[in-house]
C-alpha cells in the first residue's frame, strides 16, 4: 500500500481543449488589446496592388451607345453636364431625376461608372468636343486646381522647394496651362496671386482637407480621380496631353483625411504615368515627383517614390541620364521619420540604379544602394567595387552611383579602408567619357583625396591616393592638381554665391510680402477705427435721441398733470370733451 507523506508529490495531467470562438470585433473587459501581426497586418504596409477596370453602367452595351449617339448635338451636351458628370461628382441630377423621385446614395461604385460612361463617350466623339467644347476638363480643374496648379504640394510665392513656387514654374516650362482651358486665366490669376500661408503650409502634416485649402466635397473630388483614371485606361495617346498635365493634382491628393480619395488619387497616379510617353519623364513626370517630394504630407512623399519607381520600369532609358539629379533627391528621402516613406526611398533608389546600363557596376548595385542607406556597410561596397574590373565607359550615370559611397570612404578613419576608395577612384577615372560628366563629382572627390594625399602617415597609401588624384585630375581635364583644386574652389565659390543670391532673393521677397502684410494689416486697421468711430457717434446721437425723448416724455407728462384735460381730449373731472356748467373746471366757453 503507497504510503503518503510531506514531500510527495502529485503530477495532473489535463487534456487542453482548444475551442475557436468566433470574434465580433469586441475586446472583453481584463483582455489585452495588443494583437500580434498576422498576414493581414503584415501587409498593410504593402502597396495595395492594380485596381480593377472601371465598368460602365449606361453605355456598356452597343445599342444604349448608338442611341447616344444618335440624339442632337444639344441633347448629348444635356446628358453628359446635366446626369452623367453630377452622378460622377456624387450630385443629384435634379433637373432629369426630379425632386420627388426616390434615389439612392452616392458610392464609390456608382461615381466610377459614370467617369466610365463619360470616358467611352470620349472614346466615341473625341476629347476635343467632350473635355473642351463641353467643358468637363473645366469642371475638373475647378474641383482639383482650385488655387491653381502652383498651390500644390504647399507651394505658393516664396514657398515650397522653389521660391516663388515650384509648381508654376514646372507649368510653365511644360505648358501645363490646362490646355487653353475656360479658366486657364482664372488659374494663372489665383497662382501668381498666392497662397495664404495660414491656409498652406509646408511647416508640419496638416491632416485634414479643409485645413489644406481643399474646399470642394470629398464625393466630388474622388469624382474627378476616377474620371482621370478612367480615361487613362481608354489607352489613347490622344487624351494624354489633357490627363498627364494633372499628375500633380492626382498626387496631392494622396494626402487627403478621406480613404477614398486617397485610394483614388493613387490609382490615378498609377494609371496617369501608365499612359505617358517616355519622353515626357525628363521634362514633366520625374519634376513632378521632386515636387511631391517636399510635400509635408507624408503619403504624399510615399506615392511619389512608388510613381518613381513605375517610371524607372516604363522608361530606363530616360530614367538613367536623370541619375544624377535623382539619386541625391530620392536620399534624403532615406531619413525621413516615416518608416513607410524610408522604405519607399529604399525601393525607388535600388528601382533607379538598376536602370544604369553599365555592366560593370550592375553587379555591385544591390550592395551600393544598401550602403547608402546603412553608412556602417560602406566598407562593403567599396570592396565590391575592388573586385571590379572596369572595361565600359564611365558616364554621368555611373559616377552619381559611386562618387556618394566613395566620398564616404574616404572621410573614414582607417587608412586602409581609404586605401581601397583610391583604388576604385583611380580604376573609375581612366574610363571617364567626358570631363562634363565627372565635373559635378569633383568637388566631392577631389580635396578628400587631397587630405588623404597630405595626412595619411602610410607613404604607399599617400602614393595610391596620389595616383588616383592625378588620375581624376586628367579626367577632369586638367594639367596638374592645383589647377584642379582652383577649379574646384571656384565651382564651390560659384556654386556658394548662387546660394547666396537665391537665399537674398528668398529673404526679399519675404520681406515684401511682409511689407504688404503690415500695410494691409494698417489699412484693415484704419478702417476697422473708423468703423469704430462712426459706430461710436452713432450710439452717441442714440443715446442723445433716446434721452431728448425721455426728456420730452417727461414735459408732456408734467403739461398733463397740470391740465385739466386728458390725452385723450376728455375733461379729468366730468370725463365730457366739453365740460358741464356743474363740472368744477366749467371756464364758461
Amino acid at each position: 500500500m503507497a504510503s503518503i507523506g510531506p514531500n510527495t508529490t502529485h503530477k495532473v495531467g489535463v487534456k487542453k481543449t482548444t475551442t475557436q470562438k468566433k470574434s465580433n470585433g469586441i475586446l472583453k473587459s481584463g483582455t489585452s488589446s495588443k494583437i500580434k501581426g498576422s498576414k493581414a497586418s503584415s501587409s498593410a504596409g504593402k502597396s495595395r496592388g492594380s485596381a480593377p477596370k472601371l465598368i460602365p453602367s449606361e453605355f456598356n452595351h452597343a445599342t444604349s451607345l448608338n442611341d447616344f449617339l444618335s440624339l442632337p448635338t444639344n441633347q448629348q451636351k444635356d446628358k453628359i453636364m446635366n446626369e452623367l458628370l453630377p452622378h460622377m461628382l456624387g450630385e443629384r441630377a435634379t433637373f432629369h431625376e426630379g425632386i420627388s423621385k426616390p434615389h439612392t446614395a452616392s458610392t464609390t461604385t456608382s461615381r466610377g461608372q459614370a467617369a466610365a460612361d463619360i470616358a467611352i463617350i470620349i472614346k466615341n466623339l473625341g476629347p476635343i468636343i467632350v473635355l473642351k467644347e463641353y467643358g468637363i476638363l473645366t469642371e475638373i480643374e475647378k474641383i482639383l486646381l482650385p488655387l491653381g496648379i502652383g498651390a500644390v504640394f504647399g507651394n505658393g510665392v516664396g514657398l515650397g522647394v522653389h521660391p516663388g513656387g515650384g509648381m508654376r514654374k514646372i507649368a510653365s516650362t511644360a505648358s501645363l496651362a490646362s490646355m487653353d482651358s475656360d479658366n486657364a486665366a482664372a488659374v494663372a490669376a489665383s497662382s501668381e496671386g498666392g497662397i495664404n500661408s495660414s491656409t498652406m503650409s509646408i511647416a508640419s502634416s496638416v491632416g485634414t482637407d479643409s485645413k489644406r485649402g481643399k474646399t470642394t466635397p470629398a464625393n466630388a473630388r474622388e469624382g474627378a480621380l476616377l474620371f482621370l483614371r478612367a480615361c487613362c485606361e481608354l489607352g489613347m495617346k490622344s487624351i494624354e496631353p489633357y490627363v498627364v498635365p494633372l499628375l500633380a493634382a492626382a498626387l496631392d491628393e494622396c494626402g487627403s483625411s478621406s480613404s477614398s480619395v486617397r485610394e483614388a488619387a493613387g490609382d490615378a497616379c498609377s494609371a496617369i504615368v501608365s499612359l505617358a510617353n517616355p519622353l515626357a519623364v525628363p521634362m514633366l513626370i520625374v519634376p513632378v515627383l521632386f515636387e511631391a517630394l517636399n510635400s509635408p504630407e507624408w503619403r504624399v512623399k510615399s506615392i511619389a517614390l512608388e510613381r518613381l519607381v513605375q517610371v524607372a520600369s516604363l522608361a530606363p532609358s530616360q530614367t538613367s541620364p536623370l541619375l544624377p539629379q535623382i539619386i541625391p533627391t530620392v536620399t534624403s528621402q532615406i531619413w525621413d521619420t516615416k518608416p513607410q516613406v524610408t522604405k519607399a526611398a529604399n525601393a525607388a533608389l535600388l528601382a533607379v540604379c538598376h536602370t544604369n546600363d553599365n555592366p560593370d557596376v550592375k553587379p555591385a548595385i544591390p550592395a551600393v544602394v544598401k550602403a547608402i542607406s546603412k553608412p556602417s556597410d560602406t566598407y562593403k561596397a567599396v570592396e565590391e567595387l575592388m573586385a571590379t574590373t572596369f572595361v565600359s565607359t564611365v558616364d554621368a550615370s555611373t559616377l552619381s552611383i559611386l562618387c556618394p559611397i566613395l566620398s564616404r570612404g574616404l572621410k573614414e578613419k582607417n587608412a586602409v579602408r581609404k586605401r581601397a576608395c583610391c583604388v576604385v577612384i583611380e580604376n573609375m577615372s581612366r574610363l571617364v567619357d567626358s570631363p562634363n560628366a565627372v565635373a559635378p563629382f569633383g568637388p566631392l572627390l577631389v580635396p578628400e583625396l587631397k587630405k588623404v594625399v597630405e595626412n595619411v602617415q602610410f607613404e604607399d597609401i599617400r602614393d595610391v591616393a596620389l595616383s588616383a588624384l592625378q588620375a581624376l585630375t586628367r579626367a577632369l581635364g586638367h594639367s596638374d592638381i592645383e589647377s584642379a583644386m582652383a577649379a574646384v574652389m571656384a565651382a564651390e565659390a560659384e556654386r556658394a554665391a548662387e546660394e547666396q543670391r537665391r537665399i537674398e532673393e528668398a529673404l526679399e521677397d519675404e520681406r515684401k510680402r511682409e511689407e504688404e502684410s503690415r500695410k494691409k494689416e494698417e489699412e484693415e486697421r484704419m478702417v476697422f477705427r473708423e468703423a469704430m468711430e462712426a459706430q461710436r457717434l452713432l450710439d452717441k446721437m442714440a443715446l442723445e435721441e433716446e434721452a431728448a425723448a425721455k426728456e420730452k416724455a417727461m414735459l408732456k407728462k408734467e403739461q398733463q398733470k397740470k391740465s385739466t384735460k386728458s390725452a385723450g381730449g376728455k375733461c379729468q373731472g366730468c370725463g365730457l370733451k366739453k365740460c358741464k356748467k356743474t363740472c368744477l373746471f366749467y371756464s364758461g366757453k
